[in-house]
């Protein structure tokens, strides 16, 4: 899938965005989000009318006064007493659509809320997991270094296998910083473009239904500040269809980009905050160890033949060269793991120094050096699976693949609900704030037909 972000980018002289998808550049996040400019543009100017209209109230209502206080100058003639049709079927038919488009509104921003938070926990819970991962397998490479020291066995794998969890450790660092750091910003913010809806469609059922009834029956400073609020209702709308139309596009981006992560993670645009490749290096470690430890364990099994009596094997979970690929069914019925050797020795231990004679095997003092290092060389191994998952970023993958199996459509299609359902609700609000006005205004001039318009 082609990752097609190629649009105009205000803070560049309105030249085209031609970088890809890259969370970490001011140029992406400007080019995207004015793909909703013509919500905030309608939304502006709708505001600027408003004033220009209430300025124009205010002119015709205080600046044209004499005598007293009554209108006796017409400065602003209204035509709309000379009209001669009823807007009030209209006015309910618009009532009825904006409830149909209020509700819309509602149920697609708690989906794209919903769908949103969801994706998040995802990708913070395999960032989670990863560093637990990693965390365990250091913890496993102190306790060897610990048991290594004075026992005379070479210390170069322990310090290679060091230095790949340190790098491991390092991204993923990096990968849980990114996820976790803007997390409670990312949540604030999905709670924001959900609470703007709510308001929106809880002040719509309150004052459109209100404002239906005979708007004589209200006052006229009543009616001016409900109109004022619908009016700024109705910019409000605009303006959010504009942030939904930019959460639509950067969700079909996101989407995008992460279809294109599970195709090749190794060159993507999520490179810069997902360094897969840098990974890779790290994979010659794993195969150095797997090809040392066969070699290691054939030597312990050359030896046990003439020891043990019991014809048992040390278990080689790495196939044979050149792979050494790390296989658990590997092992042979009757061999035993590492983390076994102390129970296998124990028989042929001679705990107490007095008493030991030379048909032991071992004293006291060398089952305790093997035991102290056996287990966490056993809990080493059982985190390289996961280790080779984190080089390959197979656990990302996965959690992407998640993502977009499971949360992509829905986010982009709630998201496309909520922006439609906006326009929809705010056309049929300035349609309805016009009428609202032809109708004030002939119920004003057939109950003071001799006053200046208002």
């Amino acid at each position: 899938m082609k990752d097609n972000t190629v649009r105009v980018d205000p803070f560049d002289n309105l030249k085209k965005y031609r970088g890809g998808f890259d969370i970490t550049n001011v140029h992406y996040w400007t080019s995207v989000f004015f793909t909703g400019i013509f919500g905030y543009a309608i939304g502006g100017l709708w505001l600027l009318l408003g004033i220009v209209c209430g300025l124009l109230f205010v002119i015709n209502k205080f600046c044209c006064q004499k005598d007293g206080g009554r209108n006796t100058k017409k400065c602003l003639p209204c035509i709309c007493k000379s009209c001669h049709f009823s807007p009030i079927p209209l006015i309910m038919s618009l009532i009825i659509l904006i409830m149909v488009a209020s509700v819309i509104v509602y149920i697609g921003s708690a989906k794209f809320y919903s769908e949103s938070r969801t994706s998040v926990k995802v990708i913070i819970k395999i960032a989670a997991d990863a560093s637990e991962i990693i965390h365990n397998a250091t913890t496993a490479l102190g306790q060897i270094q610990k048991a290594l020291v004075g026992s005379g066995i070479s210390e170069d794998i322990s310090t290679k296998l060091n230095s790949t969890a340190k790098k491991l450790d390092n991204v993923v660092d990096k990968i849980v910083n990114i996820t976790t750091k803007n997390r409670r910003t990312v949540n604030k913010a999905f709670k924001v473009m959900l609470l703007f809806p709510i308001v929106i469609v809880s002040l719509n059922l309150v004052a459109v239904p209100f404002l239906s009834d005979d708007m004589v029956t209200l006052t006229i400073m009543v009616n001016l500040w409900l109109v004022i609020l619908c009016w700024l209702m109705t910019a409000l709308c605009w303006l959010i269809f504009g942030l939904y139309f930019f959460l639509a596009n950067f969700s079909s981006d996101t989407c995008t980009v992460l279809c294109n992560f599970e195709e090749n993670p190794y060159n993507n645009s999520l490179t810069f905050i997902l360094p897969c490749n840098e990974l890779r290096s790290a994979k010659s470690i794993l195969h150095e160890i797997g090809a040392r430890f066969s070699i290691l364990v054939n030597e312990v099994n050359a030896n046990l033949a003439n020891l043990i009596p019991d014809n048992v094997t040390l278990c080689n979970p790495f196939t044979g060269p050149p792979e050494y690929l790390y296989q658990t069914e590997h092992c042979p019925p009757n061999s035993f793991q590492v983390g076994d050797i102390p129970k296998v020795l124990e028989p042929y231990t001679c705990f107490d120094d007095e008493k030991c004679s030379s048909e032991d095997l071992l004293v006291g003092s060398e089952y305790r050096l093997i035991e102290s290092y056996a287990m966490p060389i056993q809990s080493l191994l059982n985190m390289i699976p996961w280790m080779d998952h984190l080089i390959g970023c197979r656990l990302v993958k996965d959690a992407f693949s998640q993502v977009l199996e499971k949360h992509c459509k829905p986010l982009k299609k709630s998201a496309r609900m909520a922006w439609i359902g906006l326009v929809f609700l705010a056309v049929m609000m300035m349609f309805l704030i016009v009428l609202w006005t032809i109708k004030a205004c002939q119920d004003h001039h057939s109950y003071h037909p001799s006053d200046s318009p208002v």
